[in-house]
């Protein structure tokens, strides 16, 4: 078993902080905008009808998530050009720039038609960045982990995740609490987005001071990195296709539960405001807590079997979601909304471990910008906006199962194709091989582990 030295440990746990701190920055803006997208609705989109107000505004943060595959496709390819650490850097850059300025935004009110213009154009520069991060932080995290250790790493990635969208909804709604609706209307509503720029200024001077990961570097001193990602990435089209399925259901569920389920519950089910608070940090806590577990059972026993029986239960778990919301009160709602945040948790626990073990050092950063980001825009970022039209078109509040458990078929669909010999799981030179025949059996068969690999 390979062993690894104090040093190396250290430049894991820094390479973790430093990682994690600006993902952190990410998910705490959508956490805002997610919890204060009624008010910026009336601010930027202004109309007679409020639901058409917060349509448009779900329609702007649907938005970011479409330009996110655009931002994958520039900064995966410079991730495996240049490195994952000064790509890290450059996103949370932009970022938390974006995030800042968009607290100081002029409304509808003092600028007219030019105020959601210019809401739409930082939300597509927040898009742009977030789809360069999720590709680059993935193989960075993968990549200090090394094999037997990946599930358990990548997991604390969703961790951070779930945590920055419930730092966004403490804020906000603290906030809100605090001061009144009236107060948040009128003026309230930025403070959340200016505090991004001291929360960047702190990830940023610790991003600086991160080396790059040891897989990529090994790479650079034998001069094989990709000289165009973009290109060699094509040669992966199964891997890219079963990433995608795969993060199907990852997308739609995980902002089911921290997106649309406080607007479900405080618009559609009529919830007070102090009830719709508490279940959604309780589900949102709830399925961070599972998360390293999942991650670490993943390690021990494999993801397919884990990830396909967790995928089913998932399904069925949003499909009694919205079946309960017709004669839901406060105290029944609260065990299907518990079903879908832990199955959530487990699901998500390991599909970033998946989807790393999938494609080679030299293209993963790329592979896993184009393959992850676009189902994250189609079936996450848009299922706010999905789910409102539904009840809006039929009339039936629960309809939006419709969409949410077909996301969960389509991902079980791929995860039934998975096959062995699809892990590549530590960078091997061409497509379909394995780098190593322990790694790649691990992952699929029940009762099999890989040591952790030296971080040198």
């Amino acid at each position: 078993m390979s062993t690894i030295t104090r040093e190396q440990a250290r430049q894991r746990r820094r390479a973790f902080i430093g990682a994690t701190s600006g993902h952190l920055i990410e998910w705490y803006d959508y956490g805002v905008y997610g919890f204060l997208a009624v008010y910026i609705g009336q601010a930027f989109f202004v109309s007679d009808d409020p639901m058409t107000s917060l349509l448009s505004s779900f329609a702007a943060f649907a938005l970011s998530f479409f330009i996110r595959p655009i931002g994958g496709l520039f900064f995966g390819p410079l991730a495996d050009k240049i490195g994952r650490r000064k790509t890290l850097v450059t996103v949370l850059m932009m970022m938390a720039g974006s995030t800042f300025l968009l607290g100081l935004l002029p409304t509808y009110e003092s600028i007219g038609i030019a105020a959601p213009i210019l809401l739409v154009l930082i939300r597509c520069i927040q898009g742009f960045s977030a789809g360069g991060e999720i590709g680059t932080i993935t193989s960075f995290i993968s990549e200090y982990a090394g094999p037997g250790r990946r599930g358990f790493s990548t997991s604390w990635l969703m961790v951070t995740a779930v945590l920055g969208l419930v730092l966004g909804g403490v804020v906000a709604n603290g906030m809100t609490f605090f001061l009144g609706a009236e107060a948040m209307q009128e003026w309230a509503w930025r403070i959340p987005f200016l505090f991004a720029a001291p929360m960047g200024l702190v990830s940023m001077y610790i991003r600086l001071k991160l080396e790059d990961s040891p897989e990529f570097l090994a790479l650079v001193s034998k001069g094989e990195t990709s000289k165009a990602p973009l290109r060699e990435v094509l040669q992966w089209k199964r891997a890219i296709a079963l990433v995608f399925f795969i993060i199907t259901l990852h997308s739609s569920i995980f902002y089911l539960v921290l997106t649309f389920a406080s607007t479900y519950m405080a618009k559609v089910l009529k919830f007070d405001s102090g009830t719709t608070l508490l279940y959604v940090f309780v589900a949102s806590l709830s399925s961070a807590l599972v998360m390293p577990l999942g991650g670490m059972f993943t390690d021990r026993y494999g993801r397919k079997p884990f990830l396909m029986v967790v995928g089913v239960f998932a399904s069925l778990s949003m499909y009694w979601f919205f079946k309960s919301a017709p004669t839901a009160t406060p105290a029944t709602f609260i065990y299907p909304l518990m079903a879908v945040a832990v199955f959530f948790g487990l699901y998500a626990s390991s599909t970033y471990a998946t989807m790393s073990e999938l494609l080679p050092t030299r293209i993963r950063s790329t592979g896993i910008a184009v393959a992850y980001n676009i189902p994250v825009a189609v079936f996450g970022g848009s299922a706010p906006l999905i789910s409102t039209w539904l009840i809006q078109r039929t009339g039936d509040i629960t309809s939006p199962w419709y969409f949410y458990v077909g996301t969960g078929v389509a991902s079980l669909i791929a995860l039934l194709m998975l096959r062995q010999k699809d892990f590549v799981a530590c960078g091997s030179p061409q497509p379909g091989a394995a780098s190593t025949e322990e790694g790649a059996r691990s992952l699929l068969q029940p009762g099999r582990r890989v040591p952790p690999v030296s971080a040198g």
